[in-house]
């Protein structure tokens, strides 16, 4: 038997070595991609609407092979272009029989018989010229295409690839530029419209061979009629139908985000987590916005919203859309710009996180000089001390940079990179204390997406119960491109921010006021609980405004891409309006954040100075406060002091019996706080002096001003060319290492140590001068400004 089939090989060796040959040619002459056009980007929502799309590379709108076509346009072009498509291998005998039929009765060729699948090779290879041996080679490529490929894949293939007129290839672009709609959308008479077009798609320019168009159009719905596909009803209706004048522009919504997939992902279709309505409601919003900053110069601005529990972009507009100048289209979502106070809330929480500070513990606000570094709050006023609530609150400069200094700026710039800010490229010594206010650039993506993991944070808090304080604080950059949102990993010791030091954080940015408005805004019944944080950069240059509910994270920028300043620029003034006007379209889910018990305790804490209280505070509540509070100082502000029986005077052992004192507890600043702190707090009592017979060297000046004396007049020249000259005031100091705090008409102007000369360019007129040390001892000068001309 072995022998036989050995000799049958032999003899047939020729005819199975060719056969083998052929086949293999067979096999390999279809392409592995059959098309290597450049595709247009196109960005979709998380529904598969177009957001935006761009031209390809070669200049036509192409949009990439969709997933199915639309039943419509497939019955449409099977019934005009190959009505055996569904049984055919490929080629149909039938037709190319028709075919030949008709070009040898003419004498020339008016009809191809070509079929979908052999039209598909057709614009595979380049509409290459329609010779005997090119339609030979065509009908064999189909056939090799009808066995790798489905019916339907190939239905997709012609659908992406047939031309539709102009610079318009495939049905997804066509159906966009000439009738505004998504294919899923199509009506008969479109679909129908557009199946005659590959045919002939020289007939859709506007203005000529309307009529010819809608003829043939026409004749396909009947012949959809025929075949039962339509009714006469739908069939006349259809008829009705227009044809498209002038092409449709194309969808420009989250253009910014186009770019940025194009530039970050290699691919040409994304399938985004963006929510159309939303989206729409944030462009227009922002148009509106646009407007009225544009009569201040104010040109850019832009907007991100995230879905909390997933991180996920519902709306990402990057820039103004309403003008194409004033570098509309950088992406200001992604551009790095000054901070100004927008990080401040992460150093109360990490400040709270170590038991450094309590909600309300009582904080600096007096002039500083550190380094050479002399922070001021944006009032240029100093309250004396303030509640760290309320120092978030009202974004006080001076405070923040108490704060920074105590929990050092290298762990905080270490704390920042953690929780998502990816642009501190340098060391943290190149920003010192300015990261704070400031010194540091973000990216509106990163703040924005930080701000959304604290809220995560505290959702997600209580679906691990019995792991008081150990874990992980789910800190993620957003994401656009649609994909499952990522769960919340195992806890881990390596937390950043507890979730009580947020859930205190998001208290305190919840009382904010809202623009526009003084207080009294959580009253109104339709108004929503939101934690809120706005930054100014220096100059005016940049507005931040950024906000976050359980559900949605709400980032706005305001300002111009080029870094121009404009006066009135701030981020409660340009960027928190738009923030509460996207809030105001965005659905109301949750409530609020629910309180973190197990990683509280409840703790007296003094009512005036909001640390723990000691033995000498007498107004006290029970707050709770974060369990790291425990470790916090307690009140250093009250202190035991003996008055005079009748308790005038402060006395002591030295001048008065013990019997004849009353000890009394008393809330007691240190000197320079006192000072600004009692013309902000009517109601503070400072100290009573001593009694005259108690007096030991308190009334031993330690300070006196040499220049100018009470009511001197002084004559300020103007320089050489013409600018208005300084006069320098002097003040000599016990003390040579003091700081000496200055103020003209109740307004602080700068601070002096050791050498106390200051230069100074009053207006004419009449001036009081105050000079403050650090101890308290005050100095008051009234003069009065010859100008000099």
């Amino acid at each position: 038997m072995r022998a036989r089939v050995g000799r049958w090989f032999w003899r047939y060796k020729v005819r199975i070595t060719i056969f083998v040959i052929v086949g293999t040619l067979y096999w390999l002459a279809l392409p592995a991609t059959l098309f290597e056009d450049p595709y247009s980007p196109v960005l979709l929502s998380r529904k598969g609407e177009l957001l935006s799309a761009s031209i390809a590379q070669d200049g036509q709108w192409r949009f990439p092979v969709a997933d199915s076509v639309p039943t419509k346009f497939a019955e449409a072009i099977i019934a005009f272009e190959d009505k055996r498509f569904g049984y055919h291998p490929g080629v149909d005998p039938l037709s190319v029989a028709r075919a030949l039929r008709q070009n040898l009765s003419s004498g020339k060729i008016i009809s191809g018989g070509s079929t979908i699948t052999m039209q598909v090779i057709r614009l595979s290879r380049k509409n290459r010229p329609r010779t005997i041996f090119e339609k030979l080679y065509e009908i064999v490529l189909a056939t090799r295409l009808e066995l790798q490929y489905s019916k339907p894949a190939i239905l997709r293939l012609y659908s992406a690839h047939a031309p539709f007129g102009g610079n318009v290839v495939g049905l997804e672009a066509a159906c966009w530029r000439y009738f505004g709609t998504d294919a899923r959308d199509l009506s008969w008479a479109q679909a129908a419209m557009l199946a005659v077009l590959p045919n002939s798609p020289s007939l859709i320019h506007p203005g000529r061979n309307r009529a010819e168009l809608k003829m043939k159009r026409d004749r396909l719905l009947d012949k959809l009629h025929a075949q039962g596909k339509i009714d006469l009803f739908s069939c006349s209706l259809a008829k009705e139908e227009p044809i498209p004048d002038a092409p449709h522009p194309l969808p420009r919504l989250a253009r910014h985000l186009l770019g940025r997939a194009v530039r970050e992902h290699d691919q040409r279709k994304f399938i985004t987590t963006v929510d159309l309505d939303i989206q729409q409601q944030v462009e227009k919003i922002l148009e509106e916005h646009s407007r009225k900053l544009e009569s201040n110069h104010i040109h850019n601005g832009a907007a991100l919203v995230l879905e909390v529990k997933t991180g996920n972009v519902l709306a990402y507009a990057g820039n103004f859309v309403s003008t194409n100048a004033y570098e509309n289209d950088v992406d200001i979502i992604n551009s790095a710009r000054s901070t100004g106070s927008i990080l401040k809330p992460f150093l109360y929480a990490a400040m709270m996180d170590e038991g450094k500070i309590l909600p309300k513990t009582l904080l600096p606000d007096i002039p500083v000089l550190l380094n050479g570094f002399a922070p001021r709050n944006f009032s240029h006023a100093y309250d004396g001390a303030v509640p760290a609530d309320e120092a978030l609150i009202r974004s006080l400069n001076v405070p923040s940079v108490h704060l920074l200094r105590e929990y050092r700026y290298e762990k905080f710039h270490s704390l920042l990179k953690e929780i998502g800010i990816s642009t501190l490229r340098h060391h943290p010594d190149h920003y010192g204390l300015s990261l704070i206010l400031g010194g540091a650039e973000a990216t509106l993506w990163d703040v924005t997406g930080a701000y959304a993991s604290m809220s995560r944070t505290m959702n997600t808090y209580f679906e691990f119960p019995g792991k008081e304080r150990y874990y992980k604080t789910d800190f993620h950059p957003p994401t656009y491109l649609k994909e499952p949102g990522t769960e919340p990993g195992e806890r881990t010791e390596s937390s950043f921010l507890s979730a009580a030091a947020i859930y205190f954080t998001f208290e305190a940015l919840k009382e904010v006021y809202r623009p526009g408005e003084e207080t009294g805004w959580q009253h109104f019944s339709d108004s929503k609980n939101i934690a809120w944080k706005t930054g100014t950069s220096f100059g005016f240059r940049d507005g931040w405004a950024v906000g976050v509910t359980p559900d949605f994270a709400v980032g706005v920028w305001i300002g111009n891409a080029d870094g121009e300043g404009r006066p009135g620029l701030t981020g409660t003034g340009t960027a928190a309006p738009v923030m509460f006007d996207i809030f105001s379209k965005l659905p109301h889910k949750k409530g609020w954040f629910t309180l973190p018990l197990p990683e509280t305790r409840e703790v007296q804490v003094c009512k005036i100075t909001g640390h723990r209280k000691s033995q000498f505070c007498d107004n006290v509540e029970n707050v709770h406060v974060p369990a790291s509070g425990l470790v916090s100082s307690q009140c250093p502000y009250h202190k035991r002091v003996h008055l005079s029986r009748d308790g005038k005077f402060r006395v002591h052992d030295q001048c008065s019996p013990v019997a004849g004192m009353q000890d009394v507890n008393w809330f007691v600043l240190p000197p320079v706080q006192e000072y600004y702190y009692k013309h902000v707090h009517g109601g503070y009592k400072p100290l009573p002096s001593f009694r005259s017979d108690c007096e030991d060297n308190f009334r031993v000046a330690t300070m006196d001003l040499l220049y100018p004396k009470q009511h001197a007049k002084v004559f300020v020249p103007r320089e050489l060319g013409g600018n208005p000259g300084r006069s320098v005031f002097e003040l000599a100091h016990r003390d040579p290492k003091a700081t000496v705090y200055w103020h003209l008409d109740g307004k602080y102007i700068g601070s002096t140590t050791k050498v106390h000369h200051l230069a100074l360019n009053p207006p004419a007129g009449k001036h009081k001068l105050t000079i403050v040390d650090g101890h308290g001892a005050e100095i008051h000068r009234d003069f009065e400004v010859i100008s000099g001309l």
